[in-house]
């Protein structure tokens, strides 16, 4: 049965979790090699996962955040590559839905495709921009011609590249001197992939460059003027935690497995048994019960919260990210000493989690930019009640 086809969010639970299963067998081999998880993908996208975002007045299932981060955490607890890769597909139909910020009919455009099986994701980060989320101007141009867009530039961290149908570029209008977001389809000449994603981490993420070199796309191929003033609020944004929160979920059970059949010479029975590993156990378990409490819970609140209550959530999104993220490579860091010197092996899969983790502290927002936000708000707050 498809996802589509399953009218539960436990039943879509359990489908998820025997796929979750077959990712976990494949993520060795997609690590050692550097390569891409397709097998993943396909999968997804047979299953119909790839359109449960998109809204049901176009198809699709709208589900809710909460939902989605349910979902994506199960995927990590397989292979936090593939978790990361479509999760930037599924949060962007579900905030393109939510913000209304593309034209209806570009929109039902999109979404049509993505219900035959295409895939989208942003492309925003350049060599000399860094993160988007700081503000850099990007270096990519366009030009307004008679034939359309004309669009040059090169874009970094183009996560799932190797399988996108649409890129949502972000560039400098030349005219203007404005930033606008392009959409551009990838059979459209003059777009290419240079395969240049070689991190220790996330490395079946397929993150390598896009070349735009002229590409034309058409006058209507411009879907949006950022805000510049300011970010805004993106609950979309929390598949990012629940991501880290499935990888570290994933070194817990493998370090409670490895410490309930491992039995040295010099004690009687298996380390489970030892004070040492159950109170590094009882940590372990503590910090997923906070992550998931303040992930979940925040996930419940943006669902039921109206358009106005959201753009006031910026902080409290930054500060979920901040906490689960940091909770899950304590929880790796843990798993590991539980194991012990076993757990680097290149054979061991704690050692991919543990690199993979770590990745979490360059997705956006960044800590200190969160830190720095979370005292602005603060301050503001008790200036203000005064």
């Amino acid at each position: 049965m498809n996802f589509p086809q399953i009218e539960t969010f436990e039943g879509r639970l359990e489908l998820m979790e025997s796929l979750a299963k077959k990712f976990l067998t494949r993520a060795h081999q997609v690590d050692i090699e550097g390569s891409f998880p397709f097998d993943n993908i396909e999968d997804l996208k047979n299953t119909g996962y790839t359109t449960l975002t998109v809204p049901t007045r176009y198809g699709g299932k709208e589900i809710s955040l909460y939902e989605l981060v349910r979902l994506q955490e199960m995927i990590a607890e397989g292979d936090g590559a593939t978790a990361l890769s479509i999760g930037w597909h599924m949060g962007i139909i579900m905030n393109l839905n939510e913000k209304g910020s593309w034209s209806e009919s570009l929109f039902k455009f999109l979404c049509e495709k993505v219900n035959n099986g295409a895939l989208i994701n942003s492309a925003q980060t350049e060599p000399k921009t860094g993160s988007p989320t700081r503000g850099g101007r990007p270096e990519t141009n366009a030009v307004k011609t008679d034939k359309g867009w004309v669009i040059t530039g090169r874009k970094t961290f183009t996560t799932m590249a190797p399988v996108l149908d649409y890129f949502i570029v972000n560039a400098t209008i030349m005219e203007t001197n404005e930033m606008a977001n392009f959409l551009i389809p990838r059979e459209t000449k003059g777009v290419k992939i240079e395969e240049t994603w070689d991190s220790i981490a996330l490395r079946g993420t397929g993150s390598h460059d896009l070349i735009l070199e002229k590409v034309i796309i058409p006058e209507e191929y411009l879907v949006e003027m950022p805000n510049v003033k300011g970010r805004k609020a993106n609950g979309w944004l929390l598949h990012i935690p629940a991501c880290y929160l499935g990888i570290a979920k994933a070194a817990q059970r493998y370090a409670i497995q490895f410490a309930s059949e491992y039995s040295p010479n010099s004690i009687n029975g298996t380390i489970i048994d030892l004070p040492n590993v159950r109170q590094k156990i009882g940590e372990m378990e503590l910090k997923i019960m906070q992550a998931e409490s303040f992930l979940y819970s925040i996930a419940k609140q943006w669902d039921s919260s109206a358009e106005n209550e959201r753009e006031k959530m910026l902080p409290t999104l930054g500060a979920v990210k901040l906490t689960v993220t940091n909770a899950a490579i304590s929880i790796v860091d843990l798993a590991m000493r539980i194991v012990g010197a076993k757990s680097l092996s290149l054979q061991n899969p704690l050692q991919r989690y543990y690199r993979d983790v770590r990745a979490g502290l360059h997705n956006p927002p960044m800590d200190d930019m969160t830190i720095e936000l979370l005292a602005k708000e603060s301050i503001f707050i008790h200036q203000n009640n005064l």
